[in-house]
């Protein structure tokens, strides 16, 4: 569960109304806690927030550097837990664990650290400032000592680099050295990306120019045009970084880096390669560990949809299915529907193309189409292992269908994807694949469609004064508030937005909504019976985001496409 310390400190008088919902969005937007959040925005001391706690708690203040906190946690290795809900265990008496938290209202932090360990745990209340102090000494400095190792580079010596042809560039041994001009420009770039929290990077040569871009947010930001002699140089560096082949340029190529942050930390990045016109394009995508550590309350459902897509996930057996383009994050959804199911009394097997990131405790499957192991074939596999719990990467033809459908009526629960752009619109597509109404209706479950819209940064937002004719349509009253993006930004976002925030329509499959597919109602007639069921469709749900301060009309406009 999300913290509910902004609320505590409300009815503590610490803080008002304003500031409450200030410090919350900093807390979702951010990866910074809320007892960061409450001293960034200069709203308390630490250690006043500290004893505030031990009051209303009824904790004991615990001090860290009295404690060999160092050797108790090398011995425990809960690295993930620890960094996590940035906790610390502090000392060990008989089978009774003391673990300093800044913040104890995050209600699964001691039964995380119970499970983990194999302990009894007690929480005793600490300085944020000293817990992440203690963290950072025992597990590193992150990107902050990596950038420590790479020498400044000065656009003197990136000037000077002149141009190499294809047969000089194989034969070039500085671009093995990691201390050379053209690596340490990538490394700088790398740098820029990850503190930016940018999913992808695009090298990209043209006639006369090229050009550096990194997404943010889902929005591509030009970010760099080193000169286009570089082209040769950068992309045969990228290649020696993934261990690719320089000397292949005809032909894409993929790999993977994985970039060392400190001696304790590290971070996966995909590599694509393709040859243009102008050159090799190269594609890194930047792969974010955290988003599978995801909570579903940190996701963006209201309660309500929050409750049904839990609900399908206790089911014993039947489908969940996630629709919506590419990149709306529909992996991260049953990601964290994974992470709720992963427990030792399950066994969970995933088919995935490709496998992104890893999970412990689930058996992650990459199929490979070129040898004949689609995800058909994966999942017929699963189903002769015993499973209680399989999730397909998506359902693409009939095969993965009709197999899927059968294993969630046959006692199994099965989590998949689909590109629809409407949860409704995905009965249509899996009735054009071949699949009969009555095996629809006794299998799906749940049809979650989503998108992602980016989060308006709550220290720069500005109010937006819409028309009134539009808010009449929007169906929004004329006194409600709504605020709109700084362009210019602040230090703690991008261009007036930080992070995203999931937009859902929720689709449950009731008896009447069943009767209704199984007469082959309109998309219109079923639509009109699961609003009148309760369902928000996406654009109800966009509006809701935009009425709770949380995204901008020009946002949704862009994401969801107001008529």
């Amino acid at each position: 569960m999300p913290s509910t310390l902004p609320s505590i400190l409300k009815q503590a008088n610490i803080i008002d109304e304003t500031q409450e919902a200030a410090l919350y969005d900093l807390s979702m937007l951010s990866s910074c806690s809320v007892p960061e959040g409450a001293t960034e925005l200069n709203l308390c001391q630490a250690q006043d927030l500290v004893a505030v706690l031990a009051e209303v708690f009824g904790l004991p203040i615990v001090s860290i550097k009295d404690n060999d906190y160092v050797s108790l946690c090398q011995q425990l290795g809960l690295r993930d837990v620890i960094t996590q809900y940035q906790a610390l265990p502090i000392s060990l008496r008989g089978n009774i664990l003391t673990v300093a938290v800044s913040d104890p209202t995050l209600s699964q932090l001691e039964s995380d650290f119970k499970f983990a360990s194999g302990l009894q745990v007690e929480l005793g209340l600490a300085n944020h400032q000293d817990i992440n102090a203690a963290i950072r000494e025992i597990y590193g400095e992150g990107r902050e000592q990596w950038s420590q190792q790479i020498k400044e580079l000065t656009s003197h010596e990136l000037a000077n680099l002149v141009q190499v042809n294809e047969s000089e560039i194989e034969h070039d041994e500085e671009l093995m050295l990691d201390d050379s001009p053209v690596s340490r420009f990538i490394h700088q770039i790398l740098l820029e990306a990850i503190s930016k929290k940018a999913s992808d990077i695009h090298f990209e040569p043209y006639e006369h120019q090229y050009r550096i871009r990194l997404r943010c947010d889902g929005i591509l930001i030009e970010a760099h045009q080193p000169a286009s002699q570089l082209s040769r140089r950068l992309s045969a560096r990228l290649k020696i970084l993934a261990k690719l082949d320089i000397a292949e340029r005809r032909l894409p190529q993929d790999g993977r880096i994985k970039l060392k942050l400190s001696p304790h930390s590290a971070t996966d990045i995909r590599v694509s390669t393709l040859p243009t016109m102008w050159g090799e394009k190269v594609v890194l995508r930047i792969l974010d560990l955290n988003s599978a550590r995801l909570n579903i309350e940190q996701l963006g459902y209201n309660d309500t949809q929050q409750a049904l897509y839990l609900q399908a996930l206790h089911k014993p057996q039947g489908m969940v299915l996630m629709t919506g383009p590419t990149g709306s994050g529909k992996t991260v959804s049953l990601y964290a529907g994974l992470k709720l199911l992963n427990t030792p009394e399950r066994n969970i097997s995933t088919a995935e193309d490709p496998i992104e990131i890893h999970l412990d405790g689930i058996n992650q499957v990459q199929v490979n189409p070129k040898i004949g192991f689609g995800f058909s074939a994966a999942l017929r596999t699963f189903l002769r292992q015993d499973p209680d719990v399989v999730m397909v990467g998506e359902i693409r033809d009939l095969d993965t269908a009709e197999i899927a459908v059968k294993a969630a009526q046959t006692g199994h629960l099965v989590l998949s994807t689909l590109h629809t752009n409407s949860a409704l619109e995905t009965i249509t597509r899996l009735q054009n694949m071949g699949i009969e109404s009555f095996n629809l209706v006794s299998s799906l479950s749940l049809i979650i469609a989503q998108r992602l819209a980016r989060r308006l940064c709550s220290l720069c937002k500005r109010p937006d004064h819409l028309p009134k004719d539009l808010l009449r349509s929007l169906d929004i009253s004329s006194s409600q508030r709504i605020y709109k993006a700084n362009e210019v930004g602040c230090s703690k976002c991008n261009r007036g937005y930080s992070g995203r925030i999931g937009i859902y329509e929720v689709l449950v499959f009731s008896n009447e909504l069943s009767s209704a597919v199984l007469q082959k109602a309109s998309i219109q007639d079923l639509e009109v019976i699961a609003v009148s069921q309760g369902m928000m469709t996406l654009k109800q749900a966009g509006l809701e985001k935009l009425t709770l301060g949380l995204t901008s009309y020009q946002e949704l406009q862009r994401v969801l496409y107001f008529e």
